[in-house]
């Protein structure tokens, strides 16, 4: 194992077993190299794989912290240093609904059914016939019509993402994203071994005339996108657009994974790629955004001829998804509580966007472009993105670095994704867009820190 990953791993293991406590400040790049007896560049990949994995936030010449949840509960600084709690608007999380009414019903249905024992063995690799068809009815509400012969239930999107780029994709592909993606692609990419490669986006989405440009240059296997509520920017893409995405990748043979997580954001967005696109075309989603993280429940669309590549990988990785919690998700599913979830969500991202729009001002407001727990902030000079995230540090603020998001060696845009659901209420998201507020109002950033 290369030394760098041997190091992130180590601290993430002491992260997870609480011997490391969130809010912890690391050590240095250079007095941790000393420590290892490694060079400062193996121990700057080490802490970018921590960023990479959510485990850490900071910046160079302020520090390097432990992130951890829940949210309001992480606090910064060092021990001789005020333990001022901190706002977290780095995580993309949904916010917290009452569904434990919902959860102890669908149990209690399922003793008084007698069914329990019958979910407590192996289920068929990829997933039952009853939560397979729960799965196309909730893929379904996109507009994309399938059958339940071509679903896979998953445990959530990244584990759809990991099949379906192992299934279609061998070690050295290129795999195409855009040039702003959800970060854990890159983790998947690493473990299969794959290359990415950023293609040019815009305020609608991926450009469809890059595409055509990176398929020329890179001759990639695959595509993977996230064409509505794109994460971090928010976009919706156009109608129009998808139809020659689709167009593009008919005519190149490319491979489309879309990712469709925060889909439920928009139900009027134009139907999903994948449905112009029957054999080179792969949909995901999942509960876990839009119902409740613990229902670690995704769906995959997979067109039938990959469904041996996608049973083989399911059998190496994961064997086959609790059924229980399968279950779980398609009681939910078949009797509106899902669906009641979704509106919920819907609602309370509509007024958390309008609370943002309020705090930030108009200028800003323009970039909350959909209603979502995220949203794209251009920086307005002489803000840089660096300065801005350590600034707002020592407000007691956290926020995601750029640099996360981009795919290659593309510099980061002096941009921030602020996410509006890890806060539990309202109140805490009003305190820290106002700190945000007051920062961007700053005639002049404070100076970076000595290095």
């Amino acid at each position: 194992m290369a030394k760098y990953l041997a190091i992130a791993d180590s601290i993430a293991l002491a992260v997870e077993n609480g011997r490391i406590k969130p809010g912890t400040r690391l050590p240095t790049h250079r007095s941790l190299a000393t420590k290892e007896n490694v060079t400062v560049g193996t121990v700057s990949r080490a802490y970018e794989e921590l960023y990479r994995r959510g485990l850490v936030v900071g910046e160079v010449g302020r520090g390097t912290f432990v992130r951890g949840l829940p949210a309001e509960a992480v606090r910064f600084g060092t021990e001789e240093e005020a333990t001022t709690e901190a706002i977290d608007l780095s995580l993309n999380l949904p916010v917290p609904g009452a569904h434990a009414a919902e959860l102890t019903r669908v149990i209690t249905g399922l003793v008084r059914r007698g069914r329990i024992g019958a979910l407590m063995g192996y289920a068929p690799h990829l997933g039952t016939a009853r939560h397979r068809a729960a799965g196309a009815q909730w893929i379904g509400r996109s507009g994309l019509k399938i059958s339940p012969e071509e679903v896979v239930v998953t445990n959530g999107a990244q584990h759809a993402i990991f099949l379906a780029l192992s299934t279609v994709a061998r070690p050295g592909d290129v795999i195409l994203t855009e040039a702003l993606t959800y970060p854990a692609i890159k983790a998947v990419a690493n473990l299969l071994r794959l290359r990415l490669e950023g293609v040019a986006i815009d305020d609608a989405g991926l450009q469809p005339e890059a595409l055509v440009e990176a398929c020329e240059k890179y001759r990639p296997k695959a595509l993977y996108c996230m064409p509505t509520v794109q994460n971090p920017t928010a976009s919706v893409m156009n109608e129009q657009r998808r139809s020659r995405i689709a167009e593009i990748a008919r005519m190149r043979r490319l491979v489309v994974i879309e990712d469709d997580t925060y889909g439920f954001f928009a139900p009027d967005a134009p139907p999903p790629i994948s449905a112009r696109l029957e054999r080179f075309g792969f949909y995901l989603t999942t509960l876990s955004k839009s119902v409740a993280p613990g229902v670690r429940i995704g769906y995959l669309r997979a067109p039938r001829s990959t469904m041996a590549g996608m049973t083989n990988s399911m059998m190496a990785t994961n064997w086959t998804v609790s059924p229980i919690t399968a279950e779980i998700a398609a009681a939910w599913i078949e009797d509106g509580a899902a669906a009641a979830a979704v509106h919920w969500r819907q609602r309370e991202a509509r007024a958390r966007c309008d609370l943002a729009a309020r705090i930030l001002g108009r200028k800003v407001a323009r970039s909350i472009s959909s209603v979502a727990f995220h949203f794209w902030m251009p920086l307005p000079a002489p803000w840089r993105a660096d300065e801005f995230v350590r600034e707002a540090r020592t407000h007691g603020v956290l926020l995601c670095p750029p640099e996360l998001f981009v795919v290659g060696r593309t510099s980061a845009p002096h941009a921030l994704r602020i996410c509006l659901g890890a806060t539990r209420d309202r109140e805490t998201l009003t305190r820290g867009l106002s700190k945000i507020a007051t920062l961007l109002k700053a005639e002049q950033p404070a100076p970076a820190a000595a290095l």
